[in-house]
């Protein structure tokens, strides 16, 4: 059987929200997206996007359109399952029939469980895994103000067990949103460590989608152009927040590197990055960006022409160079992006090394049970795990 036969032969599947809008002042869509649900919204955010203004536009959109909003502004930085009960009796008090969800990925993530819970008998323990959700969700409108999490095209949620300090993965068609609203004006108001740590994020998962097992065409197409455009943009929009055209680029990125991971799933390092979280409330960029160069490291040599691919994609010069030299170049260059726009170091983080290393083997354990290093072209072991944990302190 030849190369194309073989390709040929296989099947695909893509799975992407039923309308995407994109561009500068596209908020204004989300009256006309949530007529089309209901007439009671509610509107789940964090306190900081309210006060920016955002929550304040979105509800006089939806006002035009005949629909009223309920505001649930009580989401944290990391939303637990104690936000998401207080949200989903909020929502039934209110009785709403549908879900939009402005944000960053926090408020993103809260809105999709919310909205599985408002039609479902469930505990949100009992949708920890993939295809655990019973019934179809609210309808769910996902806008995001930060280039990152690609919460508003996936169909995953991260909710924390406040019970055994685990990040609890979902995975479900039925979280999936109707609708994803994808504004740039609404990124540059946002911190400089939040600018900087969401895109990586992003980049993280448009490089992780290209190298998992799962990988597909149409994903590896979209991985490789979210890795170009973050690469490309990422220093002048973190540098300079009103720079429309960066800004507007790196949330392209963000958007098609969440429709890619998606649908190929991520890897080793989200699996590792999650129970950091749980475990020491770092902001889930922040320790995949951490992580990032440390485990492309270690992958590398089971993939070395995809990572010479995402060295192409970056903008390294890789001509004259291997496989194997032209990877290593690429994973200079993420590090170096990482420095340019200041994600900062364990030691930044303020993680002390002593209880780190400690709980270190139990969060290997939990990376591992979540599924994502499987996905990894090369499967880490526990041991293997908690040795790069300890890189992060050199």
């Amino acid at each position: 059987m030849s190369a194309f036969d073989f390709v040929a032969s296989k099947m695909y599947e893509f799975r992407a929200p039923g309308i995407i809008h994109f561009g500068l002042g596209c908020l204004k869509k989300v009256g006309s997206e949530s007529a089309r649900f209901g007439k009671r919204a509610f509107v789940v955010t964090d306190r900081n996007i309210r006060e920016a203004g955002y929550v304040a536009q979105a509800v006089e959109a939806m006002k035009g359109n005949g629909v009223e909003a309920v505001v649930f502004d009580q989401v944290n930085a990391e939303p637990s399952d104690t936000v998401v009960g207080e949200g989903l009796r909020a929502y039934r008090e209110a009785k709403c029939d549908v879900v939009v969800a402005l944000g960053g990925g926090s408020p993103i993530d809260a809105g999709k469980a919310i909205a599985a819970l408002s039609t479902n008998t469930a505990k949100i323990a009992d949708f920890m895994g993939v295809n655990k959700i019973a019934k179809p969700a609210a309808p769910i409108i996902a806008i995001p103000t930060t280039a990152g999490t690609g919460s508003e095209v996936t169909r995953f949620t991260i909710i924390t067990d406040t019970s055994k300090d685990v990040k609890m993965l979902i995975v479900s068609d039925f979280i999936m949103p109707q609708a994803a609203i994808v504004d740039p004006l609404l990124t540059p108001t946002m911190p400089d460590w939040v600018s900087s740590s969401t895109a990586v994020d992003a980049l993280t998962h448009a490089i992780e989608s290209y190298i998992s097992r799962k990988a597909q065409p149409l994903t590896e197409t979209l991985a490789l152009e979210a890795i170009r455009l973050i690469s490309a943009y990422l220093r002048r929009a973190w540098a300079n927040p009103e720079d429309l055209e960066a800004k507007h680029n790196v949330m392209l990125g963000a958007t098609v590197a969440g429709m890619a991971f998606s649908n190929s799933s991520v890897a080793m390092v989200h699996g590792m990055s999650r129970p950091i979280g749980a475990n020491f409330h770092v902001p889930h960029g922040q320790s995949n960006a951490i992580l990032l160069p440390l485990v492309m490291e270690f992958s590398c040599v089971a993939a070395p022409e995809k990572f010479a691919d995402i060295a192409d994609a970056m903008g390294v010069d890789t001509e004259g160079l291997s496989p194997m030299e032209a990877a290593m170049e690429g994973i200079a260059e993420v590090q170096s992006l990482c420095e340019d726009v200041q994600i900062p170091t364990a030691a930044g983080l303020k993680l002390k090394e002593d209880e780190f290393m400690r709980r270190a083997p139990k969060m290997a354990e939990d990376g591992l049970a979540s599924g994502s290093p499987g996905n990894n072209p090369r499967r880490p072991t526990k041991e293997e795990i908690v040795q790069i944990y300890g890189k992060l302190f050199k």
